[in-house]
Formats: C-alpha cells, structure tokens, sequence
C-alpha cells in the first residue's frame, strides 16, 4: 500500500498533509430544508424518504487508484423502487443479507469534477454485510464517472478533486 502523505494544493498553493480518498454528500439530490418540517419526509445518515413517496440509501461508489491498493469513495446517494426500499430496510440488521440480488436505482448525487452531470445515472445497489454501505455500482456506459469505476483514476485526479471540493479550485 502506498503512502500518501499529502500535497501542494494548484488551489490555495500551501501544502496539505492529508490527501482525502472519500467526500460523502449528506443529502440526496431533490431534499430541501424545507422537507424538515414534512412529517412524510426523513433523512438519516443512511436512508431518505421525500414525502412518503421517494426513497433513497446512501452508498459508496468506489473507484480504483491506479499504482495501488487504495480506492477513492463518493458517498452518494440512489434513488429505489417502494420495493426494493421496503426490502433494504427489512433486512437492515439480518446478518446474510449481502447474499441477496443488487438492487436498480437512479443515481440521486450531483458530482463536482465532472463535466457531464451525474445524477440519474443507473445504477446497481449491491447489499453489504451489516454495518457497512451498500456498495454503488454505475452502469457500464461511456460517462466519464463510469469510465472511472471500471478503469480507475490517478492520484493526480484525487487531487483534483479535493481541490475543487474543499478550495473551489479547478475540476
């Protein structure tokens, strides 16, 4: 396993120490403040509900580095059918579940760096052992987001994402 220890930031151009390989977003795409006060709405760290009618679980897309053992993690957000909602939750605590069939869903997190949008892309949310995210699987087209979970990315690209996400620098 490499050792990352850290970076000059094309940004802010001071040096960091830690190079993150994870953001995680704390909200699907179509949630607003205002769905706070909804007493048909919930958002959790895990699970979303809009209006009794719209269901979401959190995920992790990951994504090889290329030259190592390590991933880069988008915490994202997929939208599920009332079914395959109703099944995930069923099974949240029953030890097994990941033996289960993925389930289909809309990509539901709009991702900085990309230059194409990323939300509504399909997906197959694959259950993990309890107490671990569901792992996100985009489907195999050509979107660049994609392209980088089947083939990877360089160190140079995480870099470029944390610039973008915690300086605003270019993506």
């Amino acid at each position: 396993m490499r050792n990352i220890t850290g970076y000059t930031c094309g940004s802010c151009g001071r040096r960091h120490e830690d190079l993150p390989l994870s953001y995680r977003t704390a909200a699907p795409a179509p949630w607003t403040d205002a769905l706070d006060d909804d007493p048909n709405s919930e958002l959790t760290p895990d699970l979303c509900v809009i209006s009794g009618q719209h269901f979401f679980i959190q995920g992790n897309l990951e994504i090889p580095i290329l030259g190592g053992a390590e991933v880069f993690t988008w915490g994202v957000w997929v939208s599920l059918s009332p079914a395959s909602f109703a099944r995930t939750t069923d099974l949240w605590d029953e030890p097994g579940r990941e033996a289960g069939p993925p389930h289909f869903g809309w990509l539901s997190t709009e991702l900085a760096g990309y230059r194409v949008s990323t939300l509504n892309l399909k997906t197959n949310v694959h259950t993990r052992p309890v107490g671990h995210k569901p792992y996100v699987e985009v489907e195999p087209t050509d979107h660049p987001l994609a392209v980088d979970q089947r083939t990877g990315i360089t160190m140079a690209r995480v870099q470029q994402f944390a610039e973008l996400l915690l300086h605003g620098g270019r993506g």
